[in-house]
């Protein structure tokens, strides 16, 4: 058994439903579990239905269109799309009628873009004589907590998912199972959504309660590149990453799975296959817990801009105890996430990647410390074997002194396989051409 996920881009339209449908046919011998997310832009077009809806308008002909279109040019007719479409109308009636959208009421309006891609898929593999069945994440056991627009999987998900999908794996079924992506019930029957990264989650619990061969998540890139190709027009795809390398790729700005995503397959061993759909001639990216050959030192570079850098330095708290958890406790006060830290006995600079309003956070951190705010930084960060810190930093500050750059900040992760570095935003791309022409050859 294998897991194929297929994002929004990847059935955007008739065309593109066709195509992976003739993915998918590829591997049926393989018993593949497929888990697909809405069509293209649907899940924008159902939260901007509910922003209208908010201000007095019920309108959700911009979906009934691409829906009926795409069934028409795929020559299907899917009757269960008219009730789902004649709930969305009831729910956006009732958004309109009380003039509020609660997470919860958002989570459940935004499920009905993957109810209807799965149904049209399943639909269409059927006509392409292809036994399928469309499921909603609930009805093969995906069940979470109810912490609405970003819920967890309960541990029940282990058990039910094969009691629901066993026959299938077993042969007793031959119908392929079309799996909604981010959407889940809690335990009292109320929809709700996975958060970032859900529909890979979705797919790599699936995997790891089916102990599946493989689980592959299919993009519109060759898999993991060495750095973004826009940047670097000479990068190349990266053949295998580990579980680790993977989860800080994703963590700082590579469009890989969700860091989340990678412990149910962690957890039980599953290799991932990153593969392009647009391109079937690509072998894609294999996330492994191990390599199976000696890794390059560097594995690949990535950027995360717009970050604002915070110095936070206290004369004061010089050998006194608590001074990093009174730090911390601020940020926690706040709910606000740090992304990369360097820490003195007396001062302490790290980053933050939000849109919150920091001055809340600043007055308070300055009440014990003389703080300031940088915006307009950026992260630029190496995925490398660190335990050769020395010999890879020598090499990429030798290549940033030629062009003159200075770096801001320099971090190493606990995991070993990242080194950071905060630099501007306008010389971020510059930092990223020049350690990757260092690092694997020049443009």
């Amino acid at each position: 058994m294998i897991v194929m996920k297929f994002g929004g881009s990847s059935v955007a339209n008739a065309e593109r439903i066709r195509h992976v449908a003739s993915i998918i046919k590829t591997y049926k011998d393989k018993k593949p579990v497929v888990v697909l997310s809405a069509m293209g832009d649907t899940t924008d077009y159902l939260l901007e239905a509910a922003e209208q809806a908010l201000t007095g308008t019920v309108d959700i002909r911009r979906i009934i269109d691409l829906h009926i279109q795409t069934q028409k040019e795929l020559g299907i007719s899917v009757d269960s799309l008219i009730g789902l479409q004649t709930e969305l109308t009831q729910l956006l009636t009732g958004i309109f009628m009380i003039r509020e959208l609660t997470k919860k009421t958002r989570d459940y309006l935004v499920s009905f873009g993957e109810r209807m891609s799965v149904r049209i898929m399943a639909a269409y593999l059927e006509k392409e004589g292809i036994p399928a069945k469309s499921y909603d994440a609930w009805d093969i056991g995906i069940v979470s907590t109810n912490e609405y627009t970003n819920a967890e999987l309960l541990d029940s998900v282990w058990s039910e998912i094969p009691a629901h999908l066993n026959a299938y794996k077993n042969g007793q079924s031959q119908e392929i199972p079309i799996v909604t992506g981010f959407i889940a019930k809690d335990s009292s029957g109320t929809i709700t959504t996975l958060g970032r990264g859900g529909s890979d989650l979705t797919a790599t619990v699936i995997g790891a309660a089916m102990n599946a061969d493989e689980i592959q998540t299919w993009k519109d890139v060759d898999g993991i590149m060495t750095t973004d190709p826009r940047i670097c027009p000479n990068a190349h795809r990266v053949d295998e990453v580990t579980y680790e390398e993977a989860q800080e790729l994703a963590y700082f700005g590579a469009q890989v799975l969700h860091p989340r995503s990678m412990i149910p397959c962690r957890k039980v061993g599953i290799p991932v296959h990153v593969m392009n759909s647009y391109n079937l001639d690509s072998p894609g990216t294999l996330i492994v817990e191990k390599h199976s050959v000696a890794p390059n030192r560097v594995c690949a570079i990535t950027l995360v801009k717009g970050v604002t850098l915070i110095d936070i330095v206290s004369t004061r708290m010089l050998g006194a105890a608590g001074f990093l958890a009174h730090i911390f406790n601020q940020f926690l006060k706040y709910n606000i996430s740090i992304d990369v830290i360097a820490t003195s006995e007396v001062s302490v600079s790290l980053t933050v990647n939000t849109k919150k309003d920091l001055t809340p956070l600043l007055k308070d951190i300055g009440d014990a410390a003389d703080v300031q705010a940088k915006t307009g930084k950026a992260i630029v960060t190496i995925i490398c074997d660190a335990d050769h810190s020395s010999d890879i930093l020598s090499v990429g500050f030798a290549a940033l002194a030629q062009k003159g750059i200075n770096v801001q900040m320099i971090s190493q992760g606990a995991s070993k396989v990242n080194i950071s570095f905060i630099c501007e935003d306008s010389e971020a791309s510059d930092v990223v051409r020049v350690l990757h022409n260092a690092y694997f050859g020049q443009e």
